[in-house]
C-alpha cells in the first residue's frame, strides 16, 4: 500500500520542533497556523508574525548579528536604551519586517486557493514555489522599514526615532490586522 506522501511530510513537519532563533511561535500568528494545520491539504513550514529588530550590518548571515529583536509594538525608549549599550564601530540597521507565512499544499489548485483567499484578505506579495517533492505557498504582507540608524553614536534626532518608532509600530499592526483576516477567511477552505 502507497502512503500518501504529503500526509506523510505534513505528519513529519508538525513534529519537527522550533528551529528558529526565538525557539518559540509568534503570539499573534499562532492561531491562524493552528486553523491551517487543521486542514487537510495544508500546513504551515515557517512563520512571523512581524517584527522590528536592530542588526549589525554584514554581507554574510549570522545568528551573532541580531542586537535586539521584538515581535510587539516598541517606544522608542525601548530602542535608544539598546543603541547607547553598543560597543564597537558596526553600523546597525533598523529593520521593521512585514508578516510572512509560508504553507506547503497538497498541490497546485490548493495552492492557488489559499494564494487568492490571502490576497483577498489584504497580503500583497505571494508566490508558490514548486519542487518535485512539495508545493509551498509564500505569503508576505508589504509593510516594512529598512535603514541605518547607528555607527559610534546614534544617527538620527530623537524626534525621527519616535517618528520612525510610531510607523513601525503602525506597519506590524496593519499585518496583524492582515493575519486576523487571513484567520477569519480560511473557513472558505474547509
Amino acid at each position: 500500500m502507497m502512503r500518501n506522501q504529503f500526509l506523510f511530510r505534513k505528519e513529519n513537519q508538525l513534529k519537527k520542533t522550533d528551529k528558529s532563533l526565538k525557539q518559540s511561535w509568534d503570539k499573534k500568528i499562532i492561531s491562524l497556523c493552528d486553523k491551517i494545520n487543521k486542514l487537510e491539504n495544508y500546513y504551515t513550514t515557517s512563520s512571523c508574525s512581524g517584527r522590528i529588530v536592530l542588526l549589525k550590518d554584514s554581507e554574510e548571515k549570522r545568528d551573532d548579528l541580531f542586537i535586539k529583536v521584538w515581535h510587539n509594538e516598541i517606544s522608542a525608549g525601548e530602542i535608544k536604551e539598546t543603541l547607547n549599550k553598543i560597543k564597537g564601530n558596526d553600523l546597525i540597521y533598523f529593520k521593521q519586517e512585514p508578516v510572512i507565512l509560508h504553507v506547503a499544499c497538497s498541490n497546485l489548485e490548493n495552492a492557488q486557493k489559499l494564494m487568492n483567499l490571502a490576497m483577498n484578505s489584504g497580503w500583497k506579495r505571494n508566490g508558490v514555489i514548486a519542487s518535485d517533492k512539495r508545493v509551498v505557498v509564500e505569503l508576505n504582507a508589504t509593510e516594512k522599514l529598512e535603514f541605518p540608524i547607528f555607527r559610534k553614536e546614534i544617527l538620527v534626532s530623537d524626534d525621527y526615532l519616535k517618528l520612525i518608532v510610531k510607523e513601525a509600530n503602525k506597519n506590524l499592526k496593519l499585518g496583524w490586522g492582515k493575519i486576523e483576516r487571513l484567520e477569519d477567511n480560511l473557513k472558505k477552505l474547509s
